[in-house]
């Protein structure tokens, strides 16, 4: 088989290599300004580690803000953890990069989704007439996503 290009998976590397360097800012230096960030992640994704009890009440999916309290932020390769505040109960979470669909900062109107395999296949199916008529590879990767979700 010939070796091909996996623009895809590049992508989503660099993005989420993007909110490593971010994050590492962050947990050196603290917020600055207005900056803060809607991070939406897959509770279901291998290394993910939740309380119980915020995993029963978001059983596929789950947003988290860092914004006015954050406690031990802390970032690796993999990912980063994180302490937050869920009705004055402080909860440690652990979210690997590869979890994260969604990582918005709307103080500057930036974002990112990762489409995750299933998005491509509900695209494939609503769009299979069209790629039948054009045999173009369509990359499936990081894409500035509407901020209109995040607004207050």
């Amino acid at each position: 088989m010939a070796r091909t290009i996996d623009y895809g998976n590049l992508m989503h590397r660099a993005m989420r290599g993007l909110i490593q360097s971010v994050l590492e800012d962050v947990a050196q230096n603290g917020l600055p300004g207005a900056h803060h960030f809607f991070i939406t992640f897959d509770t279901t994704h291998p290394g993910v580690a939740i309380a119980d009890w915020l995993r029963a009440r978001y059983p596929q999916e789950m947003t988290v803000v860092l914004q006015h309290w954050f406690d031990a932020l802390e970032v690796t390769p993999e990912g980063f953890s994180v302490t937050l505040n869920f009705g004055n109960a402080p909860e440690p979470l652990v979210i690997p990069f590869d979890a994260v669909r969604t990582f918005v900062d709307p103080s500057v109107e930036f974002g990112l989704r990762f489409e995750t395999n299933e998005d491509i296949e509900e695209d494939d199916d609503e769009e299979e007439d069209e790629e039948e008529e054009m045999e173009v590879a369509k990359p499936h990767a990081a894409e500035i996503v509407s901020l209109d979700k995040f607004r207050k």
